[in-house]
C-alpha cells in the first residue's frame, strides 16, 4: 500500500481512468452538508491565495483507495476505485461546473480545465476511455451528460429503469457548483478572469487528498472499512455489497469493464432499484428494505437472532468464519433466492400464498416470522407444500392472537424451528406441524378448538392498535362466506371495523325491559344487565366491516335505523346476513359469534393433536433419555413444587409410588393435562443452581452424556 498526497488537479492530470464497480453505490453527496462543506473549503484557500500566498498550505480533504487494473497494448492505464467514489465523482462535477462558466464566458480555462475530464491522444476504445472517471450504470447517463453532452448513447449501457422523471445527484451537484462559481467570478456584473484563476490555483495548490494506491498483499475491504470519510453513512446493505464484491477481486476487465460488474449486475444491481430502497418498519424500527431483507436472510441462514444494527457485522463473521459458500458467485446467487420471496412479501399479493402472509404478518404485526418463511421458501424439499406450510404457521400466530397469549418469546421460537426442520427426515411440513402441536406452555402453545372458542366468543377483541389485525379476520370470512354462485370480487373499499351495537349504547339501545336510559339507576337486575352488556359490545360477534363514511352516518344510531341503512348500503355477505336478526342483544351477538367462529376453524385450522403424542413428542426431542443418575430435579405447577431424583435412568418423583420414564409422563401425571415435560422440569447443575431441561438439552455436554447412556 503506497500512499501519495495529490492535489485535485495533479489527480486527474495526464492519461489516466478510475473505474467505479457497479457493485458500488450511487453517487449520494447533497447540497447540505457534503458540498456546502467543500465550497467552504474552497472558497478559505481562495482566501488564503489572496492574503498571504507565500504561507498556503495544502488543506487535507480526507483519502481515496484505489488499485490498478492490468492493462493491455493501447488501453488507458485505469484503476479500481475502491473507496472514495463519492469525492472523485464530486471533483469532477466541480471541475465540470468551473469549466462551463468558462466556457459561457469565453474564457481560456475552459480548455485547460477540459484537460482533467478527458484524455487525448492514442487508446484502443476512444468512446469510453477518454473519460477520466467511469460511474457506475445507475449514474454514467446523467453524469457523461455533465462531462460530453454529445456522447454517443450507444456507449453508456442500458438505461436505468427507475430512471425516468429522477433527478440525478450528480445533475444537483453540478449545478450547484455552477451556481456558486458564477457568483464568485462576477464583479459587479462582469466577468472577472482573475477570480477564476484564483479558483484553478486553489483546486491546484491549496486542496489536497490522499491517494492510496494498493498492492498485491493489501486487503481492499478492510481498508474501506476502517477508512473515515466526511461521506454519507453507509448502511448494512452498502457494507455487505463492497464486502462481498471485493471479494470477488482480481477478475480483471474486458470491453474496458471490469468483469466483476457482470455479477453485480445480475445479482446486486436488481436490489439498487427504489424498490429495495424504499422505508420499512417493524415494531418501532424503520429501515431499508435492503436491510431486512438481508437481515432475515442470515437469520435464516445460521438459524440465530440478528439485529439490523449488528447485521454487516455478524454476516462478515459468518463468511469468513464458516465459508457456507463455494465461491462469491454462490453467496450472490442465496441472496437473490431470499431477494425474490422477500419481494413477494413485501408486494403483499393476496392472491399468492406468500404475498398473502406478507400481508398477514403485516397485519399481526410479526416480522419475527420472516426468517422462518425465507427457509421454508426456499427449502426444494417443501417446494408446493409452502402453501399448507404457511396455513399453519398463520393459523398458530392468529389462534395465539386472538386468545391473549405472548409474543415475546416468537423471535427465538421461530428461528429456533429452523434447525429442527434441516434436521428433520421426511415431510418438512409435516414436521412444522407436529412441532407447532406439541408445544403446550402458555409461551408457544397452539390454541385447539376449545380454547379458541372460549376466546373467540368471550374475550374483547376491539382495540385501535388491533385495527389491522381484525380487518384481516373479517376479509377473510367475508371471502369465505361467497359461494360459487357469488361474483368473484376483490375488497378495495377503504373497510373498518365497527361494531354493531355501539360502544356508546346507552345513548340509544335501551336494555329490553327497561324503557329508559338512566345510568345512574341502581336496580339490581338493570346494573346487571348493564354490566353484561357491557361485557359484550367488544367481541368479535359484535363487530363487522364498514365504510368509515356509512359508519359516520349511523354511527350510535338507534337499532330501527342503522341495521337498514347497513343492509341497504353494504353488499358484504358478512352485513346482508344480518337480515336475519330482528334484534341485537347479548344474546344475537353471541350467536353471531358462534356462527363466525363456525367459519373461522374452517379457514385457520386446529393442531394435529391425538391420544398418542409420541411422535409430537419425538419431535420436540422427548425421545432423548434422561441425563446422569444423581441428577436432582424440581417442578413447580399451581403453586406446588415437585421435586425428584434420576435413579437408573428414570425420574423418581417424591411422594409418587412409580418412576417415569419420560419427563413428560410425570408432567401429564401431576398435571392431569398432556405436556411437554422439557419445558416444565428444571435440573440442578454442576454450579448449584437450575437449568430448565430443555435448554440444558441443547448444551454440546448434554449431548455427550445422552450418547453414554445410549451406548450402555
Amino acid at each position: 500500500m503506497k500512499p501519495y498526497t495529490r492535489s485535485i488537479i495533479e489527480l486527474f492530470d495526464g492519461k489516466k481512468r478510475f473505474l467505479i464497480p457497479l457493485y458500488q453505490r450511487q453517487y449520494a453527496w447533497k447540497a447540505q452538508p457534503q458540498l456546502e462543506l467543500l465550497w467552504e473549503d474552497i472558497s478559505r484557500s481562495v482566501q488564503r491565495l489572496q492574503e498571504d500566498r507565500a504561507s498556503l498550505t495544502p488543506h487535507f480533504m480526507g483519502a481515496i483507495v484505489i488499485a490498478q487494473v492490468k492493462t493491455f497494448g493501447k488501453q488507458v492505464q485505469a484503476f479500481e476505485i475502491i473507496d472514495g467514489q463519492q469525492r472523485l465523482t464530486t471533483f469532477q462535477l466541480l471541475l465540470a461546473a468551473i469549466r462551463d462558466v468558462a466556457k459561457a464566458n469565453s474564457s481560456r480555462y475552459e480548455a485547460e480545465l477540459q484537460k482533467y475530464l478527458l484524455n487525448d491522444g492514442v487508446m484502443e476504445n476512444h468512446d469510453v476511455e477518454r473519460f477520466k472517471l467511469w460511474p457506475s450504470l445507475n449514474d454514467r447517463r446523467s453524469f457523461i451528460g455533465i462531462i460530453d453532452p454529445h456522447t454517443d448513447p450507444q456507449v453508456l449501457g442500458p438505461k436505468p429503469t427507475d430512471e425516468d422523471g429522477i433527478v440525478r445527484r450528480s445533475v444537483a451537484a453540478h449545478a450547484y457548483f455552477k451556481e456558486k462559481v458564477a457568483a464568485h467570478v462576477d464583479d459587479n456584473g462582469t466577468f472577472d478572469e482573475h477570480r477564476l484563476e484564483l479558483l484553478f490555483e486553489a483546486l491546484k495548490d491549496g486542496l489536497a487528498i490522499v491517494s492510496i494506491e494498493l498492492e498485491g498483499g493489501d486487503d481492499p475491504q478492510t481498508i474501506f472499512e476502517t477508512l473515515n470519510s466526511r461521506g454519507v453513512d453507509l448502511t448494512p446493505g452498502d457494507l455487505m455489497r463492497n464486502f462481498i464484491f471485493q471479494r470477488a477481486k482480481g477478475l480483471g476487465q474486458a470491453d474496458h469493464s471490469l468483469l466483476v460488474d457482470k455479477l453485480y449486475e445480475k445479482h446486486w444491481l436488481p436490489l439498487d432499484r427504489s424498490f429495495w430502497g424504499q422505508s420499512a418498519s417493524r415494531g418501532r424500527q424503520s429501515r431499508q428494505r435492503l436491510d431486512w431483507m438481508l437481515t432475515d436472510h442470515l437469520s435464516m441462514h445460521i438459524g440465530d437472532l440478528v439485529s439490523v444494527e449488528n447485521l454487516f457485522d455478524n454476516y462478515r463473521r459468518w463468511i469468513l468464519n464458516s465459508r457456507p459458500f463455494p465461491n462469491v458467485t454462490a453467496e450472490l446467487e442465496s441472496i437473490s433466492a431470499t431477494a425474490v420471496i422477500e419481494k413477494r412479501l413485501f408486494d403483499q399479493d393476496a392472491k399468492d400464498p406468500i404475498g398473502n402472509f406478507g400481508r398477514f404478518a403485516d397485519a399481526f404485526d410479526v416480522s419475527t416470522a420472516m426468517p422462518l418463511v425465507l427457509y421454508l421458501a426456499t427449502e426444494p424439499a417443501v417446494g408446493a407444500d409452502i402453501d399448507r406450510a404457511l396455513e399453519a404457521l398463520e393459523s398458530y400466530i392468529l389462534r395465539r392472537d386472538i386468545c391473549g397469549l405472548t409474543t415475546k418469546n416468537y423471535n427465538r421460537f421461530f428461528i429456533g424451528i429452523i434447525d429442527r426442520l434441516r434436521a428433520a427426515e421426511g415431510n418438512k411440513v409435516d414436521a412444522l406441524i407436529l412441532y407447532l402441536s406439541s408445544r403446550q406452555s402458555d409461551l408457544d402453545r397452539w390454541p385447539d378448538d376449545t380454547e379458541w372458542q372460549h376466546a373467540w366468543l368471550g374475550r374483547d377483541q376491539y382495540k385501535g392498535s388491533r385495527q389491522p389485525r381484525l380487518r384481516y379476520i373479517f376479509e377473510a370470512i367475508e371471502l369465505a362466506k361467497r359461494t360459487a354462485l357469488n361474483e368473484d370480487i376483490e375488497i378495495k373499499s377503504a373497510l373498518s371495523i365497527e361494531h354493531i351495537m355501539p360502544q356508546k349504547w346507552r345513548t340509544n339501545w335501551p336494555i329490553p325491559g327497561f324503557d329508559y336510559l338512566d345510568d345512574d339507576d341502581t336496580d339490581p337486575e338493570h346494573v346487571a344487565r348493564k354490566v353484561q352488556r357491557d361485557s359484550v359490545v367488544d367481541n368479535l360477534g359484535n363487530l363487522t366491516l364498514l365504510t368509515k363514511h356509512l359508519n359516520s352516518s349511523i354511527s350510535n344510531g338507534p337499532y330501527s335505523i342503522k341495521m337498514p341503512a347497513v343492509r341497504a348500503n353494504s353488499s358484504l355477505a358478512l352485513n346482508r346476513e344480518l337480515k336475519d336478526y330482528d334484534d341485537w342483544n347479548e344474546e344475537t351477538i353471541s350467536a353471531r359469534g358462534l356462527a363466525l367462529f363456525g367459519i373461522a376453524k374452517k379457514i385457520w385450522a386446529a393442531p394435529t393433536r391425538g391420544e398418542d403424542q409420541t411422535a409430537l413428542s419425538d419431535l420436540a426431542g422427548e425421545g432423548m433419555k434422561f441425563p446422569a443418575d444423581g441428577t436432582d430435579c424440581k417442578f413447580t405447577y399451581a403453586g406446588v413444587t415437585y421435586t425428584g431424583t434420576i435413579q437408573n435412568g428414570h425420574l423418581v418423583v417424591e411422594g409418587i409410588e412409580r418412576p417415569f420414564a419420560t419427563f413428560s409422563g410425570a408432567s401429564k401425571t401431576i398435571t392431569r393435562t398432556n405436556r411437554n415435560g422439557w419445558n416444565d422440569w428444571y435440573l440442578r447443575d454442576e454450579m448449584g443452581g437450575w437449568v430448565l431441561a430443555d435448554d440444558w438439552r441443547q448444551q454440546p455436554s448434554a449431548s455427550a452424556v445422552l450418547e453414554s447412556m445410549e451406548e450402555n
